[in-house]
């Protein structure tokens, strides 16, 4: 076992459940959670109890004294109609900066947040299946056509406040050499990872939608790479982007024929290597809906044709 310290949020949830089984083997292990267990109704042994969206952070910063990372996988589910999702994703937004604060001031270097393809999911429908462009580098401006996606893309833009060094206090009178103020704030390591599909492709749930399941074959990505994909967030020593500033936006998929999300900075950065396949995984699946005989699939990675 590593001798490093991971606080977990969302530890009975559906990505935990993926990530948990290796993560307790290889980390010393907080997790944090509103429940005790998981979907399948089953307890998660060790979670402490804590409602992260509670403005009053005293009641759970003590949690992060000692961490070394933060996997922050916790989520409030929306509720109600399109235009009422503001309300809960911004709950969500108001977690994720209570989460980055007590990780700052607890001094903690790295933090692996949940973001999701859905913060820039208006390029995708838009243009990806639209055929007007192949593939979404993680650093193009996010935008996306609801809130669960717009909250994920705030996410990110919180992460980069803390990672830029622009949180704590300001040299005074440095102005009056430089011209400009002197930035004397830590840089806190973040890891935004816009996680693709990560579930099992169910053949029988694309009956008559061949497009969709091309969508997510490009987007999927297996457990063994979800859990290696956290583990090099939170491990790889430095994350640093071309400015300087250790904040990276990673797309979370496997290495899928498929792929209309680049992995190119997750590859070079982190040291992502996926092991899995959709096109190799799923081989009859595909074979049987897009490519067998009376299938409608058509030609392409993505999108009806």
């Amino acid at each position: 076992m590593s001798d490093k310290k991971i606080l977990m949020t969302g530890a009975t949830g559906y990505i935990a459940d993926q990530l948990l089984p290796t993560f307790r083997e290889a980390y010393d292990m907080v997790l944090v959670d509103v429940t005790e267990k998981n979907r399948q109704g089953n307890r998660v042994e060790g979670v402490v109890i804590a409602d992260l969206i509670d403005p009053d952070r005293s009641r759970y910063a003590k949690l992060f004294d000692g961490v070394d990372a933060v996997v922050h996988l916790a989520y409030k589910r929306r509720a109600g109609e399109p235009l009422d999702h503001f309300f809960d994703e911004k709950r969500n937004v108001e977690m994720a900066y209570n989460v980055l604060r007590c990780a700052y001031e607890a001094g903690v270097p790295r933090v692996a947040m949940a973001s999701s393809n859905h913060a820039a999911d208006w390029y995708e429908h838009a243009l990806i299946h639209e055929r007007k462009l192949e593939v979404l580098d993680p650093y193009r401006l996010p935008l996306s056509d609801n809130f669960y996606g717009w909250a994920k893309a705030t996410y990110e833009h919180l992460g980069f406040l803390f990672a830029c060094g622009g949180m704590g206090a300001r040299e005074q009178g440095a102005e009056q050499h430089t011209g400009q103020q002197l930035d004397t704030s830590r840089k806190m390591g973040v890891v935004m990872v816009r996680i693709g599909a990560p579930r099992e492709l169910d053949v029988a749930m694309y009956a008559g939608d061949p497009g969709t399941y091309k969508r997510d074959l490009g987007a999927y990505i297996s457990p063994r790479d979800l859990t290696q994909l956290f583990t090099r967030a939170v491990e790889a020593e430095s994350i640093e982007n071309d400015d300087g500033v250790p904040w990276q936006v990673v797309y979370g998929i496997s290495n899928n024929t498929r792929a209309f999300w680049s992995l190119s900075n997750a590859r070079r950065v982190l040291d992502y290597q996926p092991e899995d396949d959709s096109e190799v995984k799923f081989a009859d699946d595909i074979r049987g809906l897009l490519a067998g005989p009376g299938s409608s699939g058509g030609v392409g990675r993505v999108g009806l044709a």
